[in-house]
């Protein structure tokens, strides 16, 4: 007899509340921890801690393997089958812990050899606790099942017992490991409930019955594009530090965590499409997936550039409110990095969106290795000159580059999808109505003296001006937007 999968399955629409609550608790997380500890530890402390933490990237990298991305593209057209998901989840558990093994081996390889990581080295070992507990996390799971229920209450509190042993040990600038240490907490500090709570709802368990050959090529595929991905993401922070040093990379880190910040909030409505979208194609049920992918393409259009002008207007209030005035180098990068997130955005629907689900990840593949050797290259040509503006520059060029070629590899899909009519009206309508959060932004710097007080306002009335402004142009995606809310409070 065939198990009943006891997992209560949300509308799309609740899981993206869910997990826009969890990226607005990501977003309020750093904007209570960035500037107390900004100010605690010095410029070259945060540069140790961002280049370890770099640093024990490469290695999550190799200990992921892609196989959060294939599991949640294969796992979800077995979710509703007890023994097919739990086989399935079995087999990608077990590669994934060779994996991690293997990666630790490699870690403490490049420990021995590279002498010049002596200074980072208890910082690197604090972060490398990450591999193991995102290893058995399973995290893909979760996704799978879009159990975002689960997911945003364990988050908020992790998140809240770490905010707290923030302010109650890290008090100096040597307290850098701490810091990193209640990172890990925060990040995967729940992977241990993740992996028991997992076996309420499927059989997972170490298998020898792997299926290597059914399983190792697409993951290798994923896995060197991820690569590809985080080589233009970690390289800039690398050769910052190795041509400018500690200083440069702690001033770049504001700007960085600034921008991802923004973008995973943004994002926070695509991650819970990605596993329905895979499901729907993998049905063949092409005619729903199309209607989701346009509803999600022109969402994100109309939120993107508004959200990078925002930032460009307001870099320097936004720097000085989250970091300190010692940080306000980084004001003219983050201005130059908020226009990758246009880019970023789209190109993360054409990827996990439109390439993934069809089972294009060789296109993907050849994407992300070109990317990366152009990033590689201008990072190595610019940031000896602009040190981290140069390197804010390299990604704007990297996303907008890895957006058209994800474009051009999936145009097929892409024009019988989306509208393009409705997709350059978005676009111009967009455009003008950024032009009052332009003007917004510039009469509050111009006007009001404090930091706070004038992103505050600026905030609220160019959102308003900026969503009356469509609303009176009936742009379908705010149109929809309000009907919803709406038919919700009609309802409720």
């Amino acid at each position: 007899m065939t198990k009943k999968i006891r997992v209560k399955k949300n509308a799309l629409g609740v899981n993206a509340i869910l997990n826009g609550m969890q990226s607005i608790l990501n977003l309020i997380f750093p904007l209570i921890t960035f500037p107390y500890v900004s100010r605690v530890l010095s410029v070259n402390g945060m540069g140790i801690y961002n280049f370890s933490y770099t640093y024990i990237g490469y290695f999550l990298l190799i200990s992921g393997l892609g196989i959060n991305t294939y599991a949640v593209r294969e796992g979800s057209k077995y979710r509703d089958n007890f023994n097919k998901i739990s086989n399935f989840s079995s087999q990608i558990f077990s590669i994934n812990i060779l994996s991690t093994i293997t990666t630790y081996l490699l870690l403490c390889i490049t420990l021995f050899i590279f002498k010049n990581l002596q200074s980072y080295l208890l910082c690197i070992f604090v972060f490398s606790f990450q591999i193991f507990f995102t290893t058995i996390g399973v995290n893909w799971l979760y996704i799978i099942y879009e159990d975002y229920t689960y997911i945003t209450t364990r988050n908020i509190i992790f998140k809240v017992v770490s905010i707290l042993f923030l302010f109650i040990f890290v008090k100096k600038p040597s307290d850098y490991i701490i810091y990193a240490g209640i990172t890990v907490l925060a990040s995967v500090g729940s992977s241990i409930l993740n992996y028991y709570h997992a076996k309420s709802f499927v059989n997972l368990k170490f298998t020898l019955n792997m299926e290597i050959k059914r399983h190792l090529k697409p993951i290798f595929i994923i896995f060197f594009s991820v690569v590809g991905v985080n080589i233009y993401l970690y390289a800039d922070n690398t050769i910052l530090g190795l041509e400018k040093g500690n200083y440069a990379v702690g001033i770049y880190s504001v700007s960085t965590k600034i921008y991802k910040m923004t973008e995973d909030l943004l994002s926070a409505v695509l991650t819970v499409t990605i596993p329905r979208l895979s499901m729907l194609y993998g049905k063949k049920m092409y005619h729903q997936y199309s209607r989701l992918l346009s509803q999600l393409f022109n969402l994100l259009m109309v939120l993107s550039l508004p959200a990078a002008i925002g930032l460009i207007m307001m870099s320097k209030n936004i720097v000085l409110i989250i970091a300190s005035r010692k940080y306000l180098p980084s004001a003219n990068s983050l201005s130059i990095i908020s226009i990758a997130i246009i880019f970023s955005l789209i190109n993360w629907i054409f990827a996990d969106c439109v390439l993934l689900p069809s089972k294009r990840e060789n296109k993907l593949l050849i994407t992300t290795t070109v990317t990366a050797l152009l990033n590689i290259i201008i990072n190595i040509l610019i940031i000896p000159l602009w040190a981290y503006d140069g390197a804010s520059f390299s990604t704007v060029v990297s996303e907008l580059f890895a957006m058209c070629m994800n474009g051009i590899f999936g145009w097929d899909i892409i024009k019988r999808s989306v509208s393009f009519r409705t997709t350059i009206i978005n676009l111009i309508e967009s455009v003008c109505g950024c032009l009052f959060i332009i003007c917004i932004c510039h009469l509050c710097n111009s006007f009001i003296n404090s930091s706070i007080f004038s992103l505050a306002v600026s905030v609220v009335t160019s959102t308003f001006f900026y969503g009356v402004f469509l609303l009176i142009l009936k742009n379908p995606v705010i149109v929809e937007i309000v009907n919803g809310i709406r038919k919700k409070l009609t309802t409720s």
